[in-house]
């Protein structure tokens, strides 16, 4: 089999082990590989330039800037997108062939390639994330072994906070020595993972305020450096999108579409897309809420305040938060000024 004649190659990439399936001008099969995973680049070095797809998993973007560099033209795809095109049963090569199939297509959906630095942003978040989330069950486990013992104490790590040096100084027969030590340690655990969190966070809000974008993005209302940061760790400049609501439904912030004939039945959100930005969006939009006096300085004032009366709290910061992120994305993607383009204005 001759690799002169591929013009589509698709990759299935594994941890360890890679499969590769060329296609010709006519999708007939030219080329089907295996290899390890360190052969990769060894094994496409002879291959005359053409268009690769990958689906968008652990080490597609590394892989996608070595491609692009010598000379291949690369497509990212989201792996539900490959799905429809798998024939058969399901193994590496068949997985292959389906990248390479659905590659080709003119209406595919891509994932833009991902520099370094979006990368290393990226890596940031989800260590804070990580800890954060380590952070809550230490909190909640301590909160858990007070209540087996007769002492709740109110939801939250504030609130712990504040009664914890009490209940641990009181003599109490609800607490044996052990738990004592036991709860003191966990305290000493919540007490690392707090300088954890502040060490990356100041990391996080350092590289917003040199970024320009991101310090266009952070003059927006709810949103700081760390929703700005996020942001352009997933999506870059925002290139991948056409408008604003693309990104509001990349974001799983639209209601979940099921139509047929005449009927239009919108649901709840849909919850695709990116789990972590699509929270930092609710987060940013529930400190929006809380700030009413704010609201008539903002084009969305008016809709905010008549949609406050006639929606349920959670729908009402869903559907502001899809808005957040509709406005975000076009003073990324088109370089709007917030205070130009949107304060006072209708968004």
């Amino acid at each position: 089999m001759s690799n002169t004649n591929i013009v589509t190659i698709g990759i299935d990439l594994g941890k360890n082990t890679f499969h590769v399936v060329g296609l010709d001008t006519t999708g007939a099969i030219t080329l089907r590989k295996k290899g390890s995973r360190n052969q990769l680049d060894q094994s496409l070095a002879n291959v005359p330039r053409c268009l690769i797809g990958m689906e968008a998993c652990a080490g597609a973007h590394h892989l996608g800037r070595k491609l692009e560099k010598l000379g291949h033209q690369v497509r990212l795809l989201p792996a539900q997108y490959v799905k429809p095109y798998l024939k058969g049963h399901k193994n590496d090569f068949r997985d292959a062939e389906a990248i390479a199939e659905a590659a080709q297509r003119p209406t595919m959906r891509f994932v833009p390639v991902k520099s370094a630095e979006q990368l290393d942003l990226q890596a940031l978040h989800r260590v804070r994330s990580r800890l954060v989330t380590q952070r809550t069950a230490v909190v909640n486990q301590i909160r858990g072994f007070l209540l087996e013992r007769g002492l709740p104490v109110r939801q939250g790590a504030a609130a712990l906070r504040l009664a914890l040096p009490q209940i641990l100084s009181m003599p109490s027969e609800s607490l044996s020595p052990q738990v004592v030590r036991l709860i003191q340690d966990l305290a000493e655990d919540w007490r690392y993972l707090d300088r954890r969190i502040a060490l990356v966070t100041k990391e996080i809000n350092e590289i917003a305020e040199q970024d320009a974008h991101c310090r266009r993005l952070m003059s927006a209302p709810g949103v700081g450096p760390i929703i700005s940061s996020a942001m352009i760790a997933a999506i870059g400049t925002g290139d991948a999108f056409q408008k604003g609501r693309d990104f509001a439904a990349w974001l799983g912030l639209v209601p979940k579409q099921i139509s047929t004939g005449d009927r239009t039945i919108l649901g709840r959100i849909s919850r695709r897309g990116n789990r972590y930005l699509r929270t930092l969006f609710i987060q940013g939009a529930r400190a929006v809420l809380l700030r009413r006096q704010t609201w008539a300085r903002h084009g969305f004032g008016a809709w905010l305040e008549a949609a406050s009366k006639r929606l349920h709290s959670n729908v009402l910061v869903v559907a502001l938060a899809a808005k957040l992120a509709r406005m975000a994305w076009s003073m990324l993607a088109k370089g709007r000024d917030y205070e130009a383009s949107f304060l006072g204005h209708t968004v």
